[in-house]
């Protein structure tokens, strides 16, 4: 629109007032109405724009007296805080860390895990490593020092049956009795759990599981099945974003531990470089030994009111010994798939003997609770299964 402003249509009027036509009076009239009506537009543009600033100006003022009261608020927390720590004594004590470790019910926890698990002293020893910063940051809390949650996601890596899913249900218990958890429980989830197999799928799945796990422990085995480096448009991603929110987001009510073979969730973390950098804790649990692993079958067996036979246990050490060095292999879930076998084997053996035509059908406490040398495959059954080494 043309706008005229007051100088040229005071000439216009001027030079058209000599003139007397009826053309030129409807020009005159013209050019004072469209000059009006654009200094009118004119005038409401600045007016508009003047109330606008006036807002930002209003909204620039309040975020800065906001500032200033939260400053102020924080400079008074951090002088009374001082005031509170001078006032007391340097002598003065907060508490034994026995007394903690006692009355939480955290000693009690650790020994548990002792008994559970054999071998495995790096693991034990790192989890002793999480529970002490605990039992410390309470002391701490006791006094009224600076306390923060530290990052308790964890990273479990290791090869299968070497105690990953025992060891994440007891770090539950202990972060629950020391008040870092409300229930302790544990929730176990693989790809299939948390990934949809359409759009729109992936993200309630994910939630439900997370849901069902706050207040508590996630153990998400084999993690690094969530991300497909060979397709952008594979679901898990989405998954994983969820995941990397809640783990910032609800970390005071939600540990998430991801576990898997070693390798493999190096390249895992190397995709998702924000995963990684909230996992506070890496714990690598090493393969058991065959001492070990017969240790193993022992506690398996006691647990199930059954003992090995003194003649047994060479028998299940060779045979595990040999185990080792084939496929599939899985440390105390091949020990408990052995075990298992023998209890079966050990029932028809005690059946056919009290069945036959010359027994007198006696079954003896000791009979019911050993288990025998032929009840176990040997190492030489086994290399000739070696082919159906799966299915043994």
């Amino acid at each position: 629109m043309l706008i005229y402003n007051y100088s040229c249509i005071f000439r216009c009027f001027k030079l058209l007032s000599k003139k007397k036509t009826k053309d030129l009076n409807v020009f005159r009239i013209n050019i004072l109405t469209t000059s009006l009506n654009g200094l009118c537009n004119l005038d409401q543009k600045v007016v508009r724009r003047m109330k606008e600033s006036q807002v930002e100006s209003e909204a620039f003022l309040k975020e800065v007296e906001k500032r200033k009261i939260e400053n102020e608020y924080i400079r008074l927390q951090k002088k009374m805080r001082l005031s509170r720590l001078q006032a007391i004594p340097d002598d003065e004590e907060a508490g034994t860390v026995e007394e903690f470790m006692y009355k939480d019910g955290v000693k009690e926890i650790l020994k548990k895990l002792d008994e559970d698990l054999i071998g495995l002293k790096p693991v034990k020893d790192q989890v002793k490593e999480i529970a002490a910063l605990l039992v410390v940051d309470k002391l701490r809390r006791n006094l009224g020092l600076d306390t923060s949650v530290p990052s308790l996601h964890m990273c479990f890596t290791g090869s299968p049956g070497t105690g990953k899913t025992t060891v994440a249900m007891r770090m539950g218990q202990i972060l629950q009795r020391m008040g870092y958890s409300r229930s302790g429980h544990l929730v176990l989830a693989t790809r299939d759990d948390l990934v949809g197999q359409y759009i729109g799928h992936t993200a309630p799945k994910t939630k439900e599981v997370i849901k069902k796990a706050m207040g508590g422990v996630l153990l998400i085995d084999e993690a690094y099945y969530l991300y497909n480096a060979s397709n952008d448009r594979d679901y898990g991603q989405e998954s994983i974003e969820i995941l990397l929110n809640v783990m910032e987001e609800n970390r005071e009510d939600l540990v998430v531990i991801l576990a898997g073979y070693k390798d493999r969730m190096d390249k895992f973390f190397s995709y998702i470089p924000g995963m990684s950098s909230r996992i506070g804790n890496h714990i690598e649990f090493p393969d058991y030994k065959v001492d070990e692993l017969v240790s193993i079958a022992k506690i398996m067996c006691r647990d199930l009111e059954y003992e090995m036979s003194p003649e047994a246990e060479p028998v299940f050490y060779n045979y595990i010994k040999t185990r080792m060095n084939m496929p599939f292999f899985s440390n105390a879930r091949t020990v408990r798939n052995a075990v298992d076998r023998a209890r079966m084997k050990a029932a028809i053996r005690l059946f056919n003997k009290a069945t036959d035509v010359q027994s007198d059908g006696f079954v003896s406490k000791k009979d019911l609770m050993t288990l025998e040398k032929e009840d176990f495959v040997t190492s030489d059954e086994l290399i000739s299964l070696s082919n159906d080494v799966i299915a043994e």
